[in-house]
């Protein structure tokens, strides 16, 4: 309920300034692929500004991320390593465990504790 009540918190003014930024930036304007002749129409895009100024922001997290995501690469591996040697260590002190623990010398099982326990 908690990270609901949050999450609201968060997420509705970003939806309120998103809102107004649409309804400011709603005027037309041509992106001209071709700069060298801009009444080229084959090569431009006439779209609502907001759809340009939307598309800038989320190519930019999409670069962000993945820069991101690769310059933690090294930090990943470690990670992967150290899990990796932690499982090795804990079957080795389970197996020691076991070797260690008392033995019914008739069955080879390991020893029951005393009655009282």
């Amino acid at each position: 309920m908690v990270k609901r009540i949050i999450s609201l918190l968060i997420l509705v003014p970003i939806a309120i300034v998103l809102i107004v930024l649409s309804v400011a930036n709603r005027q037309s304007v041509t992106l001209a692929l071709n700069p060298f002749d801009r009444s080229d129409h084959v090569m431009s895009l006439t779209l609502p500004f907001f759809v340009f100024l939307f598309a800038a922001v989320i190519f930019g997290m999409i670069i962000g991320s993945a820069a991101t995501w690769l310059s933690q690469g090294k930090h990943r591996a470690r990670a992967r390593t150290s899990k990796k040697e932690a499982v090795k260590w804990h079957k080795e002190a389970d197996r020691l465990k076991a070797d260690t623990e008392p033995k019914d010398e008739r069955t080879g099982l390991p020893a029951l504790g005393s009655p009282g326990r």
